[in-house]
């Protein structure tokens, strides 16, 4: 095991939802916090969506969504679907067509608002169609999208709206029999967003998808997802994510298991903690962290690394990761294994140690985790 623990004083108590499935991905209940992503190629340039799909399921994504706008799409999804590593999302949003359609496709999921789409008789037939096929489905409230009624009721986007829109759509389900959904509600403001999911958080026990929409770039966008859906994660409230940034969608899902892995929700691929540096250190702090972090980014087991200039924090640091390097000055540092002082290492010799140090120490945690899970299936 990683020495990274669960401490009783960082035990987050999640809101208890009910559970449901996209594809093979359960979402809700007691199920791992999902992390989604959405593709941004042309649905019709299936090549290029394939790739986009499994750039994104290689960072460890959970789910990811496609856009349906039109039936070339639709066709498009099915060949999508056959070749995605993880469960699929068609976007929805106002013809019924579409949906019947992505469900005979093999989508997982529909993201749809089933009072946008017509009549009754239409929203049977979607229902129908994904009942069917068994596929769920994800209410898309969004505070750019709000109905008509609402916004002259409310006179403009507020929380109040956006919940009520929610439940709304969750009534029209719930009267055709069908509870295989989750529901988000989306604002680009932070305070708009955590209020309503706050309050639909006690208006329903539907897992909830958190995301604060057209967040931004990847600075600014990452910033107000991390203040936004942390929050509402240290409170327990959340069973998937999306972090919206106008960026690569792999750089979504990085962001998102780095909100869930500060917060101790997920656990994935090295946890470096290094500091900001300053004159005191021993290497060039920021360059070495750069390179350890893209040369690290293909282990996927959990465990924690810590990089310090020099031995004011670096020691403490040390004693609660796995591996650890601490500068020392004279052109080199000790190196820590599990807490405890191991070895000195060069400076010009250290980045190449640490990945070795950390891929072997990868192994073992790997192996170990494979012999308890034998012995726990015996």
């Amino acid at each position: 095991m990683s020495i990274n623990h669960v401490r009783p004083w960082r035990n987050i108590y999640r809101r208890k939802s009910r559970q449901i499935h996209v594809g093979n991905v359960p979402v809700g209940g007691d199920a791992p916090i999902a992390v989604q992503t959405m593709t941004n190629t042309l649905t019709t340039d299936v090549k290029a969506t394939v790739e986009q799909v499994q750039a994104a399921a290689e960072a460890g994504a959970d789910i990811v969504r496609v856009s349906v706008p039109d039936e070339a799409s639709s066709r498009a999804l099915k060949e999508i679907v056959r070749e995605s590593p993880v469960p699929i999302v068609a976007d929805i949003h106002f013809h019924y067509k579409r949906g019947i359609e992505a469900a005979e496709a093999g989508a997982a999921c529909l993201r749809i608002n089933p009072g946008n789409i017509g009549s009754k008789e239409r929203i049977r037939e979607v229902i129908s169609a994904a009942r069917d096929h068994g596929c769920s489905m994800r209410i898309g409230v969004n505070a750019g999208s709000l109905e008509k009624h609402l916004l002259e009721k409310y006179g403009e986007p507020c929380p109040d709206a956006m919940v009520e829109s929610g439940l709304e759509h969750i009534r029209i389900l719930q009267d055709h029999d069908f509870h295989e959904f989750k529901i988000s509600v989306k604002a680009s403001d932070v305070f708009m967003s955590a209020a309503a999911y706050q309050q639909l958080a006690e208006a329903t026990d539907a897992p909830l998808h958190l995301g604060i929409t057209e967040a931004g770039g990847l600075t600014s966008g990452t910033i107000k997802s991390a203040i936004g859906l942390g929050n509402l994660l240290w409170m327990g409230i959340g069973d998937t994510i999306r972090v919206s940034l106008s960026a690569d969608p792999v750089e979504e899902v990085k962001v998102g298991f780095e909100i869930l892995k500060s917060l101790g929700l997920r656990h994935r691929g090295v946890n470096i903690i290094s500091c900001p540096s300053c004159a005191r250190q021993g290497f060039d702090v920021i360059k070495t962290v750069e390179a350890l972090e893209e040369r690290l980014a293909h282990i996927h087991t959990s465990m924690s690394l810590s990089i310090i200039g020099c031995v004011v924090n670096g020691p403490g640091e040390a004693l609660m990761t796995d591996v650890g390097f601490t500068g020392g000055g004279a052109g080199s540092g000790m190196v820590y294994m599990a807490g405890k002082q191991s070895h000195r290492m060069s400076n010009d010799q250290m980045i190449d140690h640490i990945v070795e140090l950390v891929e072997k120490r990868a192994a073992e945690i790997e192996a170990q985790e494979a012999r308890e899970a034998a012995a726990a299936a015996e």
